[in-house]
């Protein structure tokens, strides 16, 4: 299964925070490296903006040799369409690129149920959501994304699978739950204190 990462620098709340310094490392090393601790990812893609101010991200991601695709900065649905189609996947799994605590057990369960639902649009953990912010995995079909990009609203593209939640009775969606109990920690970076408060789960 092919991972895309959807990132950028020009984050309005928090700018540049895909490379801000995390004990001598770019926040973008701490997702690729839990990405790649997954047993059933065959080839991990990052997706950005074709634009100068995501130059430097690129060359980092050049220089330590991970693929990269560049695309439209604000309408993510086709960036990510685009990506999943030049590496001829079927289907991808989508995460950002402010997760740096995803799972990777959990990116593999995703996967794996996958294997049990084949001919499903989406596999999902958010919807409803039940695991922190920062967990957050969907396996999204290329081709109903390519079907469906024509009718999503400004805000859809950019958030790329709100038009299908929105929608949910004409596509197959399978959710997957989180049984544990215990409250929710938010571990995605959005804001200076998100990254203050995280640092030392960080590793």
């Amino acid at each position: 299964m092919i991972v895309i990462i959807q990132a950028r620098t020009g984050s309005k709340r928090l700018k540049n925070k895909v490379l801000a310094n995390i004990n001598q490392k770019p926040l973008i090393w701490y997702v690729i490296n839990q990405v790649k601790k997954s047993k059933n990812v065959k080839k991990l893609v990052v997706a950005i903006p074709k634009k100068k101010s995501d130059d430097g991200l690129y060359q980092y991601l050049k220089k330590n040799n991970n693929y990269v695709y560049r695309g439209d900065e604000k309408n993510v649905a086709k960036r990510m369409m685009a990506a999943a189609k030049k590496y001829k996947a079927k289907y991808f799994v989508r995460i950002s690129a402010d997760s740096p605590l995803i799972s990777p057990k959990l990116i593999d369960q995703i996967i794996k149920t996958k294997k049990k639902y084949m001919n499903y649009d989406i596999i999902t953990n958010v919807f409803p959501r039940s695991f922190a912010s920062g967990q957050s995995i969907e396996i999204i079909k290329t081709k109903i994304l390519e079907k469906n990009i024509k009718f999503m609203g400004k805000k859809e593209l950019e958030h790329v699978t709100t038009f299908f939640y929105k929608n949910n009775k004409e596509f197959k969606i399978k959710n997957i739950f989180n049984d544990n109990k215990k409250k929710q920690v938010k571990n995605s970076i959005d804001t200076k204190y998100d990254l203050k408060k995280l640092k030392h789960l960080i590793k």
